[in-house]
Order: structure tokens, then sequence, then C-alpha cells
């Protein structure tokens, strides 16, 4: 257990309790001043809320770290993979027919979808044949770019105004009004996922010595890549299912966490995912204190935060300092 897991662990240990204090209303730990349902608030509203944005930003934290370590690329994130948006296009399907009932299965049917194209597309790549990642990367540049026209398709022709509203919210990304049945669907999933990219972790660690090198140490490319298309399937996959599109996670995490390890792919992975857990819970706890009329969707407000992060990694990179 590296300095990076520890620190971030115990900022988690931190950020709990706070969470589940914080909000419109402000819960006294002492019991003194809370309202009187707190127990009630407590337990069915804030702390399934808390327990998903940890299991959402693990999920995202971890798949970024993975993602930049198989493309060797700083600025490489899960979106890259189509995955988010195919997932994206599922749940809006479930809006655009009216069955908001089906809408996680909907979602991971997408993610799954996304995944069989990545392997198919990109996991045929014959040995020694060169350009798998570069092929992979357009492949999921592709599968995000045929998922978002869909979508806004999809949003053009909304049946109803009522519908319209419905998708444009959801694709926002929220915890809001999230209860103990999306945990269940998100927690099993994300964990898998972060079990299948650790297995990839001493690949990925092959990588960072080239790709013809990593051959030669007997790195399984095709295996590699199974096992990055099926981890981040099920991070990213249950993460859009259960809360829409957060973007920004999982390129900002790996940032945070490289400093405080020997910057191998393999000791990046639990202290991203502990590292994603913390960001979201932090900023959802935001958005619930806000003075706002409407709560702010978290999607909204970790892109406010991603955005100027990502110009600031551009002007590092184009300085030679990333």
């Amino acid at each position: 257990m590296n300095r990076a897991t520890l620190t971030f662990a115990a900022l988690l240990a931190v950020l709990v309790p706070l969470s589940l204090l914080a909000g419109r209303v402000w819960i006294s730990p002492f019991g003194d001043a809370g309202p009187d349902n707190a127990a009630l608030i407590l337990m069915e509203l804030r702390l399934p809320r808390a327990v998903l944005a940890i299991v959402v930003g693990a999920g995202l934290g971890a798949a970024g770290a993975a993602m930049q370590g198989y493309l060797r690329n700083p600025l490489a994130d899960p979106g890259l993979f189509g995955i988010a948006p195919m997932a994206a296009l599922g749940a809006v399907a479930s809006f655009w027919i009216g069955a908001t009932w089906a809408l996680p299965m909907a979602a991971l049917a997408g993610a799954g979808l996304a995944m069989a194209l990545l392997a198919l597309i990109a996991g045929r790549t014959p040995a020694g044949a060169g350009g798998g990642i570069a092929l992979f990367t357009l492949a999921g540049l592709m599968i995000a770019s045929l998922a978002g026209a869909l979508t806004a398709l999809a949003i053009t022709m909304a049946p109803s105004a009522f519908a319209l509203s419905q998708i444009v919210m959801w694709l926002n990304g929220a915890l809001t009004d999230r209860s103990w049945a999306e945990v269940w669907i998100a927690a099993p999933l994300t964990l898998a996922g972060i079990g299948v990219l650790l297995l990839a972790a001493r690949g990925l660690d092959a990588l960072t010595l080239g790709e013809a090198a990593a051959r030669s140490l007997g790195m399984d490319p095709q295996r590699l890549l199974l096992l990055l298309v099926a981890g981040v399937g099920l991070t990213v996959g249950a993460g859009v299912a259960v809360a829409g599109i957060i973007g920004f996670v999982g390129l900002i995490v790996p940032h945070l966490v490289r400093p405080m390890t020997n910057r191998m792919p393999s000791s990046l992975l639990l202290p991203s995912a502990l590292a994603g857990a913390c960001l979201v819970l932090a900023a959802d706890s935001a958005v619930r204190t806000l003075p706002f009329v409407t709560e702010l969707r978290l999607g909204i407000a970790l892109s406010l935060i991603g955005a100027p992060f990502f110009l600031w990694l551009l002007i590092r990179m184009r300085r030679g300092t990333l």
C-alpha cells in the first residue's frame, strides 16, 4: 500500500461524515440542532447518495488511470473509449420510448454494445501488425462520435417537451434522488470492473517500455486490450447507468495521484479509485450546499472544474513540463 493510497483513504474517511452532515439542512453530529427526521434523512437520502458518489468516483478514477496507462497519454479520458456516450445513448433511448424504469439496464446495454464493438474492431489486430493502440483509439472515437450524433438526433426528435427535459437533465449528470437501488446496481459492476483493471496492471507496466518491448516481455496485447475494454466498460457503464454523464474525473484524478507514486500504472490504479471517490463525494457535497434555487447538476460542476484543469494540462504540455 503506497503513500497515495493511504493519503486518499484518510481523506475519504474525513469526507464521508462531512458529506452525511452537510446539505440544505445541516445535521449536527451531537443531535442537538438537527431536524426531527434527521435519522431518516441520513439513512434514506444522504447515506446512499454518499455511497453512490464513492462508487461512481472510484470507477471513473480507476478507468482514467488505466486509460492513461494504456494509451501512454496523460490527456486520455474514459470518454475516448466511446463507452460512456453509448451508455448515455441507451439511457436516452429509454427516455425516448417512455420506459424510464428500464434506464439502468438500457444504459448498461449501450455500454455493453460499445465494448463489443471495440473488441470486434480493435481486438482482432494481428500480433506484430503495429498500430493496435492507434486503431483502438480511433475505434473509440468513432463509437463516441456515432453515439453523440444519435443522442443529438434523439434530442431533436424528442416525442414531448417532458421527455426532452428529462433527457437534458439526465445527460448533465447528478446523484439527486438516488437510493439504495442504484447503489446495488452500480456497486457490484464497479467493483468487478476495478478488479479486472487490476488484472491488467502488469501489462500496463510493461507497456510503458513501448509496445514492442512489452511484447518481448510476454505481454499479450489482445488479452490486455480485452481486460481494458471489460474493466472500463463495467466501471464507466455502471456509473453512467445510475448517475448520467459525469466527465473529467478520469482525466483529473491520475494527475493528482501521479506525483505521490512511482508513476507506474500499477501504482496508480487503486489510489486513483480512492481519489476519484474523494473528488465526486466532495463535489456532490458542495452542490448540495450551494445557495441556488435548484441544485446545481454534478456533471456541470465537475465540468466547470475539469475544463480549466484540461486547459492547464494543455499549457503544461506546450511548455514541455507535462
